[in-house]
C-alpha cells in the first residue's frame, strides 16, 4: 500500500493521460464536471440490475414521478399533484406540463404506466403496489388513474424509492421491453442526456445537459426531490480501476470527483488542501455475503446456519474501512439501524463466540461433502473486494473448498443473474453491499425477499418470509410493524437468504471548489463550480 504515497507528477500524469477529453477547449473545462464512478458502467438499464453504479446513472438520464428528500418523505417530482378517492383505493396522479423525453417526445401518462409496470415485475416496493392494484390506467395524456385493491397509502413512497430499482420513467415503446431483458437505448426525461456513441466500455460515459428538461418550479434541492439544476454542460465518467493512480488523477486536479476513495487513501486525499473529503450519506452502507439458494452446498438451511456463527463483522468491516471507528458499525442486522424498523432480535448468533472449530464441525454435521464453493467478487471495487477476502479466508478456515474467482464488478453483476450451476458459469456466493435506504424497512429490501426464482440474485424461496411481509405492509401502526421486523429477522437468521457483515460508512472526495453537494449518494444537479 505504501505506494500510494508517491502518486505525484509524472507517473501520476502518465496514468491519467488517456482520460483527458481532447475535443474539449480548455476554456470550456469550467463547463464539464469529471467524475470517477465506484465501477464501470456494464449494465445501463436501471430496472434489470439493482447495482448503484447503474442507479447513480439513472438519475442523470431519467426522471421520477415523486422524490425523495432528506427527511425521506416522498415529493412530487414529474407529477404536480395526486388525489386519492373510494377511501384511499383510488389514486389519481398528474403530470406537470411540458415535460419531454430526450427524443424530443412529450412524456405521456401511458408511457408513465408502462413503466411503472415494468418496474413492478423486478423491484420489491414495486411488486407490493401492483399486487395491490387492480387496474393502472392512463385516461389521458397527463393523468395516471390507480385503482386499488385496498389501501395502500404508501404509493407515493414506492414510486419515488430512490434505491435500487428505482421507478425510472421511459417511452412507452422501451418500457414493453421484456422486465428480464436489458434495454440498451437510453432514452429518458431527466436533466442529462447519455451519450451513447461517446462510450468507451471500461473506460468512459458521457452526458450531455438536456436543453429541454424543466425542473419544478419553486422550493430547493433536496436529495431526489425539489428543482433539479443542471449547472454543466457535460458530466463525464471516467473509469480508473487503480486506486493510487485515481488518487494521483484528483490530486493534480485532472479529476473533480471520486465517488468512493479507499479507506488507506483518506489521510493522503485530506491532506490535500484542494481536496474535501466527506461522508454524504447519513444511512451507509450494509455489507452482504449473499449465497445462493439453487444449488449446494447453500440449498441446505443446516449448511447456512452453521456459518453464521462464524460472521465476526468487525474483521470485514476492518478491511473495508480501516481503524477508524466513524467510518464503520457492527452488530448489524437485517435492517439499517438508523430505520424504526431495527431491531436485536436473533442478534446472539452473530454477537456470540465465535468457535470457528465448532462452526467446522457444525459444516460437516450439516452434511457438506467438501463440493467446490465458487466465490464471486469485484477485484476492481475495494470496499467489496476486502469484505470478499475476509469472507474467502474464513470460509477456507472453516473447512469450505472455496472456488475464488476474482474479476471485475460489471462481471460480476452480469453472472450473478445467471442461474447456471458453479461449474457451468453460474456461482455459490457473492459479496456485495446495500446502501441503508435500500435497508429501511421490509418494503424496499430485495434482500428480504423469499419469493424464489422471481426473486433477487440468490432466489431463496422462503414462505414464511413473504407471509411476513405481507403482514408488515397489513400491520395497522408503527409499532406492529416493527414487531413484524423483530419475526422477520428472526426467520432470516434461521433459513439466512444473507450473511450481514456490518456497516460502513463510506466518504467521497471532490475540490473544494464544488459546491451545492447533496446528501445522499452521487447526484449531479445543483453541484457548481464557486466563482
Amino acid at each position: 500500500m505504501k505506494r500510494r504515497t508517491f502518486v505525484q507528477g509524472a507517473a501520476a500524469s502518465a496514468g491519467i493521460a488517456a482520460l483527458a477529453t481532447p475535443h474539449i477547449a480548455s476554456g470550456e473545462a469550467a463547463r464539464v464536471l469529471k467524475f470517477i464512478p465506484q465501477s464501470d458502467l456494464a449494465t445501463l438499464d436501471p430496472i434489470w440490475t439493482t447495482a448503484y453504479v447503474t442507479r447513480n446513472h439513472a438519475f442523470l438520464v431519467f426522471d421520477t414521478l415523486y422524490g425523495q428528500d432528506d427527511s425521506y418523505a416522498a415529493q412530487p417530482q414529474m407529477v404536480e399533484g395526486a388525489t386519492t378517492d373510494a377511501d384511499g383505493k383510488q389514486w389519481t396522479l398528474k403530470l406537470r406540463d411540458g415535460l419531454k423525453f430526450h427524443d424530443g417526445t412529450p412524456v405521456l401518462a401511458r408511457d408513465c404506466v408502462a413503466s411503472i409496470q415494468r418496474w413492478g415485475k423486478r423491484d420489491a416496493f414495486g411488486g407490493a403496489l401492483m399486487a395491490a392494484t387492480d387496474e393502472l390506467s392512463a385516461p389521458d395524456d397527463r393523468t395516471l388513474v390507480f385503482r386499488l385493491k385496498k389501501p395502500f397509502p404508501l404509493l407515493p413512497d414506492a414510486l419515488g424509492k430512490t434505491g435500487s430499482n428505482i421507478c425510472a420513467i421511459i417511452p412507452e415503446r422501451l418500457a414493453k421491453t421484456d422486465p428480464f431483458t436489458q434495454v440498451t437505448e437510453m432514452v429518458g426525461s431527466g436533466p442529462y442526456r447519455f451519450l451513447a456513441d461517446e462510450r468507451v466500455p471500461g473506460s468512459r460515459v458521457a452526458y450531455a445537459r438536456f436543453a429541454d428538461y424543466r425542473p419544478r418550479d419553486g422550493g430547493t434541492a433536496s436529495f431526489t426531490a425539489g428543482p433539479k439544476i443542471a449547472n454543466f454542460d457535460r458530466v463525464e465518467w471516467n473509469v480508473i480501476p487503480d486506486s493510487a493512480t485515481a488518487a494521483g488523477a484528483m490530486q493534480s486536479g485532472e479529476m473533480d470527483w471520486w465517488e468512493n476513495p479507499p479507506g488507506d487513501l483518506l489521510p493522503l486525499l485530506r491532506r490535500d488542501g484542494k481536496l474535501k473529503v466527506a461522508v454524504q450519506d447519513p444511512t451507509g452502507f450494509l455489507g452482504y455475503m449473499r449465497p445462493n439458494f439453487l444449488y449446494p452446498p447453500f440449498d441446505n438451511p443446516a449448511f447456512r446456519r452453521a456459518l453464521l456463527p462464524a460472521i465476526n463483522q468487525a474483521d470485514f468491516m476492518t478491511a473495508a474501512a480501516g481503524s477508524d471507528p466513524k467510518l464503520s458499525h457492527t452488530g448489524i442486522g437485517a435492517f439499517c439501524p438508523s430505520s424504526p424498523m431495527a431491531t436485536d432480535a436473533g442478534m446472539a448468533v452473530l454477537n456470540g463466540p465465535h468457535d470457528l472449530e465448532k462452526v467446522r464441525a457444525d459444516v460437516r454435521a450439516s452434511g457438506y461433502k467438501g463440493e467446490p464453493v465458487v466465490l464471486l467478487t469485484g477485484t476492481d471495487f475495494p470496499i467489496i473486494n476486502a469484505i470478499a477476502n475476509v469472507g474467502a479466508d474464513l470460509l477456507k478456515r472453516v473447512g469450505v473448498n472455496v472456488d475464488y474467482q476474482g474479476v471485475d464488478w460489471g462481471t460480476v453483476v452480469q453472472r450473478r443473474a445467471k442461474k447456471d450451476p458453479p461449474d457451468k458459469g453460474g456461482w455459490n456466493v457473492f459479496f456485495t453491499y446495500w446502501s441503508g435506504l435500500d435497508n429501511f424497512n421490509p418494503a424496499v429490501d430485495l434482500a428480504l425477499r423469499g419469493n424464489g426464482g422471481g426473486g433477487w440474485f440468490g432466489w431463496p424461496d422462503m414462505p414464511k418470509l413473504e407471509q411476513l411481509r405481507t403482514a408488515w405492509f397489513d400491520a395497522p401502526d408503527a409499532q406492529a410493524q416493527k414487531r413484524v421486523c423483530a419475526q422477520i429477522q428472526q426467520d432470516v437468521f434461521d433459513e439466512v437468504p444473507f450473511y450481514p457483515l456490518g456497516q460502513l460508512y463510506q466518504p467521497t472526495a471532490y475540490k473544494t471548489e464544488l459546491e451545492g453537494i447533496l446528501n445522499g449518494f452521487v447526484l449531479f444537479w445543483n453541484v457548481r463550480r464557486s466563482a
